[in-house]
């Protein structure tokens, strides 16, 4: 894996191969930090199903102040926890835990919410409930998914794009 933008620009890490992990490529990435915006300093990420960490190592190195990354595999977790102490940066704190029951106790509400499910595993009413619950009031919530997803009332979708067979979209809290 590759960071594309910010203080890490260009740096390569490496992950354990065979775990199940469908990174986020490069171009996806790309055009999901154009619609964020290229500077996240001070933001906070949670970043659930986090396989390879791509989206908060991306994340921190665009100035965020917290990425939180959540995944179940230990081998992944490990690996993700070494490279942010690769890139230097105490701003990381990954765990290793179910993403749905992650959310049930989880109290922190975070800026920008990153959820990238297996999909065949994907429960996107309970996401989608759990991630505007714990979105901040101007936050946004990336998803991607195999299929375009339907969202609840409170969330409305304002960009979305389609890459091989992955959809993804950017959402945010809906006009009251």
């Amino acid at each position: 894996m590759r960071i594309i933008g910010g203080q890490w620009r260009g740096r390569r890490l490496h992950f354990p191969a065979d775990q199940g992990v469908r990174p986020t490529p490069d171009r996806v990435r790309e055009t999901l930090f154009n619609w964020l915006g290229q500077d996240l300093t001070g933001a906070s990420t949670l970043e659930l199903f986090g396989g390879s960490g791509a989206l908060s190592l991306e994340a921190l190195s665009r100035g965020a102040a917290l990425a939180v990354t959540v995944d179940r595999n230990p081998l992944l977790v490990s690996a993700i926890i070494a490279a942010g102490a690769a890139l230097g940066t105490d701003r990381l704190e990954a765990r290793c835990a179910d993403a749905y029951a992650f959310f049930t106790h989880e109290r922190r509400l975070f800026d920008v919410i990153f959820l990238d499910p297996p999909f065949a595993k994907a429960r996107w009413p309970e996401l989608l409930g759990q991630g505007a619950a714990r979105l901040a009031p101007d936050g946004a919530v990336y998803v991607e998914a195999r299929e375009p997803i339907i969202v609840p009332p409170n969330l409305a979708i304002v960009r979305r794009h389609k890459a091989g067979q992955v959809h993804y979209h950017l959402l945010r809290r809906a006009p009251a």
